[in-house]
């Protein structure tokens, strides 16, 4: 049961950490806060399986549950209510 839950949290991890990798990308080179952009490019590294190994074995550090999971509904509600993302996202698409 431990390694099914392991597997589930592991693809959950790297579900979220490359939607919030791929926001960071749209907020980055399309509308007007790059800096944003780069910032949850910087915290979709959280959600990384391989960056969260290397940060724990680095440094002993490793972040519970509950912090990730605040930080994900931070990211979503930054991201959907004050980033525009959606707006962002048509101006992606009518530059291609």
């Amino acid at each position: 049961m431990n390694k099914e839950i392991s597997v589930s949290s592991s693809l959950s991890n790297w579900l979220f950490g490359l939607v919030v990798f791929a926001i960071g990308i749209v907020n980055t080179f399309w509308g007007n806060d790059p800096g944003f952009g780069v910032f949850l490019l910087l915290l979709s590294f959280v959600y990384f399986p391989p960056a969260i190994n290397y940060i724990k074995s680095r440094f002993g550090l490793s972040l519970p549950i509950w912090i990730k999971i605040a930080l994900g509904l931070f990211i979503i509600w930054a991201a959907l209510g004050v980033g525009e993302l959606f707006d962002k996202i048509n101006l992606m698409r009518m530059s291609f």
